[in-house]
């Protein structure tokens, strides 16, 4: 028996030496599996992306819990001779590294504008160099079998040629549009935002009811109201039957008389207050989508600083909206126009980088048309011909109804398509300087959109960068080697097998790869969705810094071990589903490491010598336990394959603690030490095939104890990780 398990099991000294000769190897890449006769060149192929960690910084339990996760079903994979690659790479996440280095720059008393975007550009590619640094280890230290020689980056030269060809084709296919639409507008950060990168906190406030000529309106914000001169009703409500779509009428307002005319919308709730609402188009986007449908004015009220405009008149004009609301309200009150007030909680939208307020305004924009039909020359996507006409919200539809696309688990299909049925055109400019800049050029009234710029001299290239997601919604194939479609990487692993994320992101990225992949590729970016839930504390708690219950997973690597902590993510965590971590958890399941690796020296000390190549006469007894390990082996395998990966955790650890350790080793001592030779064979050998079979079944869950003891195992050359599944 080796020397080494005469100690306990020291995981501290073992992982990164492990980690580095599975990199060393080259193990982790398709080719070495290939060329060590795991694989194939023709065998099933299994591919998967890693959802890219933003380069802000470090990564917490959500993260490991996604790394542990693809992980496990990326070792299972390989080890069963499937063509396995797991592609990593890193998001620059412009709004948010951006802000993280302004943030920097503002203790330094340094604003951007002083440095200019060039050299302020230099500050924030050595600030994302230094973090995606900090993560690459970080994804190490938690075991992950990425392939490194693939590593991506979805600003780096090759994502940027296929940022710049995508936007061209949909900008030439007239699905890329630049017009003035609503949007949401940080008056902090200036620039626009997209939904995700929202925070909605509660405001309690005033709900405020004013005498509107007939009619008395709610609102909780009568700054925006100034400029309001059209009350909008339900068609079917029978309160205001008496008047009809156009009718105008004159009334007294903020300012003075004004002219109104009603609009009649079936987007009006009459269950709320008393049915009838005015509408601020350029500061809405229920309201702006009214005034589209019926050709309404629309008129600016806040500027993009938060200040009041002059339409607001002389008393009101360039006052912050905190400072003039109960101002307002007060002028209202005076000319006997505010008929009452309540208290009122609601949801305010907030910009997650700066705080500030979201003030929704109508800006010259660039968008992506989701409605507007388009040919798709080349599909396989069910339910739309190659060659016939198609929008982009039909292919997002269609990839999931057809059932090419499986979302686990699949109570999330209702939410996706609430989603993509109520989608609107989607911005994709913003006005900030990091980031994959707009390839639009403008020389006088002329514009060129180009992959590269215009070779002549005059043109100013349009100074917006791209939404993140616009490039991340690429990753499936800009990954492989799109835009060369020769590529071979992009014949062999697209479409992805997997995409395993958190259910937080279902919409905003998932969704957005659907699309891409279906307009540039007429196929699907992934075949299975798996979405995992969010790591809370042990009291069910979202994870703050606020709330001081961070659980840091190199904190818990560097005590327990990758291993431990990596299984307090998965046994209790079905998809879709949150989980309570605690510590005490993580250090139970340090216990198991160590338990396996004690099973392991008995184990040994009785079977050193032990080949299960070589069959031996088998105990009628030691034939039941072979069928047993056989069912348990199927058990395991169906789980895995089906995505039940705490179900299969829970299995090997009580398979391994309470049959194997409990029942099997404490029932074979007997023979082991007293038996006649034919029955102490028998036992030797069975205990040796259980081990090693075991240790095969535990390697995606606990893969560096297994590679460990495995490399300690006489006449085991070949490492754990590139063994043969158990059968």
């Amino acid at each position: 028996m080796h020397e080494k398990f005469l100690s306990p099991y020291k995981p501290e000294e073992t992982e990164d030496r492990i980690y580095a000769m599975w990199n060393q190897q080259k193990l982790f890449t398709p080719e070495e599996s290939i060329s060590r006769g795991l694989s194939t060149a023709t065998s099933e192929v299994f591919s998967i992306v890693l959802p890219p960690p933003n380069v802000t910084g470090v990564l917490h339990m959500g993260h490991a819990a996604m790394l542990a996760i693809q992980d496990i079903v990326v070792r299972t994979a390989r080890m069963q001779g499937k063509r396995t690659l797991w592609l990593p790479g890193t998001d620059h996440a412009a709004i948010a590294t951006q802000s993280k280095v302004e943030k920097i720059l503002e203790k330094e008393k340094i604003s951007k504008r002083d440095l200019g975007r060039d050299e302020f550009l230099k500050r924030v590619n050595t600030f994302a160099q230094e973090s995606h640094d900090t993560i690459v280890t970080q994804v190490k230290k938690m075991g992950s079998s990425v392939d490194w020689s693939r590593e991506a980056f979805t600003l780096d030269e090759k994502r940027t040629l296929a940022v710049r060809t995508a936007f061209k084709r949909m900008y030439d296919d007239g699905l890329i549009y630049r017009g003035h639409r609503i949007v949401n507008w940080d008056p902090k950060g200036q620039t626009t935002i997209s939904d995700e990168e929202m925070v909605y906190v509660e405001e309690k406030t005033k709900l405020y009811y004013f005498q509107y000529g007939p009619f008395v309106i709610s609102t909780a914000r009568p700054e925006t109201k100034f400029a309001d001169k059209y009350i909008v009703m339900h068609p079917d409500d029978t309160r205001y039957a008496e008047y009809k779509h156009g009718d105008q009428f004159t009334l007294e307002w903020i300012n003075g008389p004004m002219t109104a005319t009603v609009i009649k919308d079936e987007a009006i709730d009459m269950t709320f207050g008393t049915g009838v609402m005015t509408i601020t188009p350029w500061h809405s986007t229920v309201d702006f989508e009214m005034a589209e449908r019926h050709k309404l004015d629309k008129e600016q009220i806040i500027d993009e600083f938060g200040k009041l405009l002059p339409i607001a008149g002389e008393e009101f004009v360039k006052m912050k909206i905190a400072e003039a609301r109960q101002k307002i309200v007060e002028k209202l009150r005076e000319k006997g126009l505010l008929v009452k007030e309540e208290d009122y909680i609601h949801q305010i939208a907030t910009a997650e980088r700066t705080g500030a307020t979201i003030e929704p305004q109508v800006k010259l924009q660039w968008f992506i048309d989701v409605n507007k039909p388009f040919t798709l020359p080349h599909s396989e996507i069910t339910g739309i011909a190659s060659g016939s006409k198609t929008t982009l919200k039909e292919i997002m539809r269609q990839a999931v109804i057809g059932g090419q696309i499986t979302i686990t688990p699949e109570r999330f299909d209702k939410t996706y398509f609430q989603w993509v049925d109520n989608l609107r055109d989607w911005c994709i400019s913003r006005q900030i300087w990091y980031g994959h800049q707009v390839p639009v050029w403008y020389k006088d009234k002329e514009i060129y959109c180009g992959i590269e710029g215009p070779e002549d001299t005059g043109w100013t290239q349009d100074s917006d960068t791209l939404d993140t997601w616009f490039s991340s919604g690429l990753w499936t194939f800009s990954t492989l080697g799109w835009p060369d479609i020769e590529n071979a990487d992009l014949k062999t692993y697209h479409p992805t097998t997997l995409l395993e994320t958190g259910y937080d992101i279902l919409f905003f990225w998932v969704a957005r790869m659907v699309l891409m992949t279906g307009y540039h590729l007429g196929t699907i970016p992934f075949r299975t969705v798996y979405l995992h839930g969010l790591v809370r504390d042990a009291k069910g708690k979202k994870m703050s810094k606020s709330l001081g219950n961070i659980i840091d997973p190199l904190d818990m690597i560097a005590k327990y071990g990758a291993d431990a902590t990596r299984l307090s993510l998965i046994i209790g965590a079905g998809p879709g589903s949150d989980m309570n971590l605690a510590e005490d958890k993580i250090r139970g399941y340090k216990k198991y490491t160590n338990k396996i690796w004690n099973i392991t020296r008995f184990i040994l000390t009785y079977s050193n010598d032990i080949d299960i190549s070589k069959e031996v006469a088998l105990t009628d007894e030691d034939k039941k336990l072979i069928e047993d390990f056989a069912v348990m082996v199927k058990e395991v395998s169906e789980h895995i394959a089906t995505y039940r990966l705490h179900l299969a955790g829970e299995v090997l650890y009580h398979y391994t603690w309470n049959t194997l350790a409990d029942v099997i080793i404490e029932a074979k001592k007997d023979a082991l030490n007293n038996g006649p030779e034919s029955e102490k064979q028998s036992a030797q050998w069975t205990l040796r095939y259980i081990l090693e079979n075991l240790l095969k079944l535990q390697h995606p869950f606990l893969p560096f104890v297994t590679e460990e003891i495995w490399q300690s195992l006489p006449n085991r050359t070949q490492p754990l990780i590139v063994t043969h599944w158990p059968s």
